[in-house]
């Protein structure tokens, strides 16, 4: 395996691209490949081992009482899976994975990568703050999916994205990238975006937003 491959995971920030070889000498470990489309788990399967995506990347789906899909988040080489549900007493993946475009993943068992946590410690600190990371993530997740309409999450969206009391905005994503991060679909993002444009909230420009009511916006949220 080339380990180079693991220079940019938040795991093994601060150990050297030449050490991080040195982290695997006393452990199994494997790869496999999967082709694009393919479930690489399933949502409520037991998590056993760290896995880290090493080329390519995949996606965390939920699938609603209703049947919807909703696409929780893009996971790009080199990051992680389900860190945070490795250890607990309810460690199973809490989303269904699936390959977003040909993956090639990284498998270390539950026990082999406890032995390396307790032999090093910037890879102890390292995942203790990648788990606390994805906790608050998903904390914010949670609250975004209790809002009750598409502009309402678009409104909260576009000021979490906004500078602190800015007027404008970079979304970061497509239509259909938020249709797939919305569980909805792109007409109804687009009708939305055009709706709060015409009501006067803001101006939309591919990504880039400019807010123009802030304050209208803030109370979306909150109705």
């Amino acid at each position: 395996m080339d380990f180079l491959l693991l220079t940019g995971s938040p795991l093994f920030r601060g150990i050297k691209p030449e050490n991080i070889g040195s982290v695997f000498e006393s452990i199994p470990y494997r790869t496999r490949k999967y082709p694009s489309g393919l479930t690489i788990v399933q949502s409520g399967e037991q998590v056993t081992s760290l896995i880290i995506v090493l080329n390519g990347s995949v996606k965390g789906v939920m699938e609603d009482f209703s049947g919807r899909v909703i696409k929780i988040e893009d996971i790009h080489a080199p990051g992680a899976l389900a860190a945070a549900f490795i250890f607990g007493n309810m460690n199973k993946y809490p989303v269904s994975v699936i390959a977003v475009s040909d993956a090639e993943l990284l498998f270390i068992d539950r026990t082999d990568f406890l032995k390396i946590l307790m032999k090093n410690d910037i890879l102890l600190i390292n995942f203790l703050n990648m788990i606390s990371n994805r906790s608050q993530f998903l904390s914010e997740k949670i609250k975004f999916l209790n809002f009750k309409t598409i502009k309402s999450k678009l409104a909260n969206l576009i000021l979490q994205k906004a500078e602190k009391g800015g007027s404008m905005a970079n979304l970061g994503m497509t239509q259909n990238d938020l249709a797939d991060f919305f569980g909805v679909t792109r007409p109804s993002i687009a009708r939305a975006i055009s709706e709060l444009e015409k009501d006067g909230f803001l101006e939309a420009k591919g990504r880039n937003i400019r807010i123009i009511d802030r304050e209208g916006l803030e109370e979306l949220i909150t109705d």
